[in-house]
């Protein structure tokens, strides 16, 4: 008889490396930042970087050149927010997702959430101008129109995939996934009709959207998305305990006093706020929700205590580092950043599908 003796970490010691595992994550992040800001077709250095980062809250440490100002401050720094909290975004809703059906696999974009959001935004940029004056609005509103219609969206889809799953109160992996798949492209259908109906410019913000990408970020777009995700970031956390419950079964977090299906309609919310959010502000970027998560559980265990914090630690590092590779690999142009991250992501995906079946096999 074989034995196979394991040589990753046991629950114990990784539960006590937990702590010191964010904390260097928060450093990587912090990393990934100053690398983020310096890089691009200006270079400046991370003490440039820094120097002005402290100015700007009144702290001068250094000499500020006005031209680091406004490229760091102007630029790269809305850019930088914005790809922070898209990323920690993503990842916090994949936690969720993966948490609530007990599935590694389990996706937003897999389940159709970022093409349910993708479509209603398409449809805000075809349809939204004139809904607007139809209905008399202040302009004043419309860069609040996409992040309410892609939450939309991907709340409208969330609710259906998971309404189609559910059989005898619970709900079925394989058919979550399958009616994804079958929601995600019906959804790709309309955004296509979509794109049919565009003009030449609408048609450029669509394809923005469908390959992903932070270069339209600003100020007001930074303020637009952050209304809808900073609550996500502040909430999921609280989720921690009720996913740890469902690690057991609905019916075991039952019994343990939790109103699983009140707590799972709050869990679906929170991801479709999360998702409409962030493909309203980057378009379609896949994997984060996948990866990131994954990678989050390997190094800090199953305790969403830790795994929430890390995955959107996690999240907001590779998203940056994501986007500086798209913004320097094809200099002066700009890569689309679903495109890098879609090439991290999928050969991970083959790996988690790989381990997944020789799990089953042994």
């Amino acid at each position: 008889m074989a034995v196979v003796i394991s040589t990753s970490p046991a629950p114990g010691m990784i539960r006590e490396r937990a702590p010191l595992m964010l904390l260097a994550l928060l450093a990587v992040l912090l990393v990934s930042i100053v690398l983020a800001i310096g890089s691009g077709a200006s270079w400046l250095s991370p003490g440039r970087v820094i120097a002005v980062l402290f100015d700007a809250v009144g702290l001068n440490i250094a000499p500020v050149e006005l031209r680091d100002q406004a490229v760091v401050l102007g630029i790269r720094l809305p850019r930088v927010i914005q790809g922070i909290m898209v990323g920690a975004g993503l990842a916090l809703s994949g936690a969720l997702m993966q948490g609530l059906f007990r599935n590694p696999l389990a996706d937003p974009g897999l389940i159709g959430i970022s093409s349910g959001a993708a479509l209603m935004a398409a449809a805000a940029i075809v349809m939204g101008a004139p809904v607007i004056l139809w209905l008399a609005l202040p302009k004043a509103v419309m860069p609040f129109v996409l992040p309410v219609a892609a939450f939309a969206g991907g709340l409208v889809a969330t609710l259906l995939i998971h309404q189609l799953a559910r059989r005898d109160g619970e709900t079925e992996i394989a058919t979550m996934l399958l009616a994804g798949v079958a929601v995600a492209a019906i959804c790709m259908a309309g955004i296509g009709y979509l794109s049919f109906l565009s003009d030449d410019r609408q048609l450029r913000d669509i394809t923005f959207w469908t390959l992903g990408s932070l270069g339209g970020s600003s100020w007001r777009s930074v303020l637009a998305t952050a209304i809808f995700l900073l609550p996500v970031l502040a909430a999921a956390p609280l989720l921690a305990n009720t996913l740890n419950a469902l690690i057991l079964g609905e019916r075991e977090a039952g019994h343990l006093g939790i109103n699983v299906e009140r707590h799972k309609k709050l869990i679906i919310a929170v991801s479709a706020l999360a998702v409409g959010a962030s493909v309203a502000a980057s378009g379609i970027i896949g994997f984060v929700g996948l990866v990131v998560p994954h990678l989050a559980r390997l190094m800090l265990g199953a305790d969403h205590r830790y795994v929430l914090p890390g995955a959107a630690l996690l999240g907001a590092a590779l998203m940056l580092v994501c986007d500086l590779v798209a913004r320097v690999v094809v200099a002066p142009a700009e890569l689309p950043i679903g495109v890098v991250m879609s090439a991290l992501g999928g050969p991970f995906f083959l790996w988690m599908l790989r381990q997944r079946r020789a799990l089953t096999m042994s």
